[in-house]
């Protein structure tokens, strides 16, 4: 059999183009922390607040019963749609926390709240449907519609409109973009303002969106780590609304990946057959320690606390530096700040503060691709200790600029 060489071989393959869908701008947050792993790991001191990652563990509980399941050994598939157990604890959270019925049948277990946008984008819109996102707002809303060809309405959020979506900032920002709106998501409290959209809003935008046919999305991720206003779910003020929640936050349960979603009934079937194809179902061992970290609410509260210090440290602080925050600090465990004083370009900002003091934080630009030149998000779910390491480290930097 005649031979072919490696680079005739080479030069006889097709060019294989990439999809336009596969076109999205990186996650910043996350090029940011590589770096910083890849300075940690050459012996660099470096302090992270670039991912929202709380720094403490997971609650004991669940890793005794991780610890429990591996030694039983029995770990596989479960139903598409989780264990019915977890889908019951999940149920009585809702019970217990925000007085609210919701039958487990309604609950799809997944793997991680990402998970979760994917089937919820996919049982809801075609191609080209437009659904709207707030600007400041978390990049992967924006890069998933994009990937799976959806229309993007961003909708400034300001001073004006409270830091969240009203019906008004909805209705300005459809006429703008000239298209009808099939979808909107809201996250409270937000990423990476730290918006806690109180209940009356909420149930406004709810009925808005009902009224119209609008799909509306309510991303809970952040629900436990409220500091101030009315933490209210979706579930509270409609069944229409497709609520999205994950153990990650609050939790502690970032790499654990497993999250869930609260469903219209008439979406149940839908999202199950789209998870059993693109995901079969949530890992078992995951699922087995999230039911028993609805036993440990004492414990995570203590966490809590850590984040609250940081918080008050931070919302104290950072404007004493020139850093004036950019958005209120309510609830999850961001500081979105204005940089202007000091640079209208995060993305240097960002790679000189990690280059030299090594502190890791987030270009403005992941959140904001119209304004996001001017502003930083710093992650407090590190510890107290650290937090308070790398502020000493950017007033020192910032003194010698």
């Amino acid at each position: 059999m005649r031979q072919i060489s490696v680079i005739a071989y080479r030069k006889t393959m097709p060019l294989i183009t990439l999809s336009k869908r596969s076109a999205v701008e990186p996650f910043h947050a996350m090029d940011i922390l590589a770096e910083a792993n890849r300075r940690r790991q050459a012996g660099r001191p470096v302090i992270s607040m670039a991912v929202g990652q709380p720094s403490h563990p997971a609650p004991k509980a669940s890793l005794e019963a991780a610890e429990a399941a591996l030694k039983h050994g029995r770990i596989g598939y479960t139903d598409a749609l989780g264990l019915r157990e977890l889908r019951e604890a999940i149920s009585s959270h809702y019970r217990l926390r925000h007085q609210v019925i919701v039958d487990p049948a309604r609950i799809a277990v997944t793997t991680g709240s990402s998970a979760a946008f994917n089937l919820a984008f996919l049982a809801l819109f075609d191609a080209g449907d437009a659904v709207a996102i707030a600007r400041p707002g978390y990049p992967a809303y924006r890069n998933i519609l994009k990937a799976l060809g959806l229309t993007v309405v961003e909708v400034p959020v300001t001073a004006e409109t409270g830091y969240t979506l009203t019906p008004a900032s909805l209705e300005r920002a459809e006429a703008k973009a000239g298209c009808k709106l099939k979808g909107v998501l809201l996250a409270s409290p937000a990423n990476p303002t730290g918006t806690v959209t109180s209940r009356d809003a909420l149930k406004r935008l709810a009925s808005y969106c009902d009224g119209r046919n609008i799909a509306f999305i309510s991303d809970e991720i952040y629900h436990g780590l409220t500091f101030v206003g009315d933490e209210s779910s979706a579930v509270e003020v409609t069944d229409n609304a497709i609520v999205i929640n994950s153990f990650s936050k609050y939790y502690c349960m970032t790499g654990w990946r497993i999250g869930w979603m609260v469903l219209p009934e008439r979406l149940i079937r839908p999202v199950e057959c789209l998870a059993q194809s693109m995901y079969i179902s949530a890992p078992e061992l995951s699922q087995l320690a999230a039911m028993a970290a609805f036993t440990a609410e004492e414990e995570l509260d203590i966490y809590k606390e850590s984040y609250r210090t940081n918080r008050d440290f931070l919302m104290s602080r950072l404007p004493e530096l020139g850093l004036p925050l950019a958005s209120p600090m309510d609830g999850a465990f961001y500081a979105y700040v204005d940089t202007s004083r000091y640079s209208n370009d995060s993305m240097e900002f960002a790679r000189r503060m990690l280059s030299e003091i090594d502190v890791a934080a987030t270009p403005g630009l992941d959140f904001d691709p119209l304004e996001g030149h001017r502003a930083m998000r710093f992650s407090y779910a590190g510890s107290v200790s650290d937090i308070a390491e790398a502020v000493g480290r950017i007033a020192g930097w910032l003194k010698q600029d």
